[in-house]
């Protein structure tokens, strides 16, 4: 079972960025789709952005045109590039597979605090 540990979560404000990482301990590469979801105090986890092995990538609409999804295979790490946050934006972010298979990966999460 691959291991997934995110990283770069930090406290920054209101249109700052952040860069998330999300490192497997073994190949992500048969795995088609990951994803990064996120989960603010008294809230669901919900999903941010998704990206296929071929690149394809998909958005939720609270993160088109700020946030950028991206994986590099060869090194087995999941990217999710935040810019212009808002404190709205603040939760604990997590990477895993896109679908079902997401609850046998959850991690520790990275925290992300937005101040205003």
């Amino acid at each position: 079972q691959v291991q997934l540990v995110e990283s770069g979560g930090g406290l920054v404000q209101a249109g700052g960025s952040l860069r998330l990482t999300c490192a497997a301990s073994g190949s992500i590469s048969s795995i088609n789709a990951m994803a990064w979801y996120r989960q603010a105090p008294g809230k669901q986890r919900e999903l941010v952005a998704d990206i296929t092995s071929g690149g394809t990538t998909n958005y939720a609409d609270s993160a088109k045109g700020r946030f950028t999804i991206s994986r590099d295979n060869a090194k087995n790490t999941l990217y999710l590039q935040m810019n212009s946050l808002k404190p709205e934006d603040t939760a604990v972010y997590y990477c895993a597979p896109l679908g079902p298979r997401r609850y046998d990966y959850w991690g520790q999460g990275t925290q992300v605090t937005v101040s205003s």
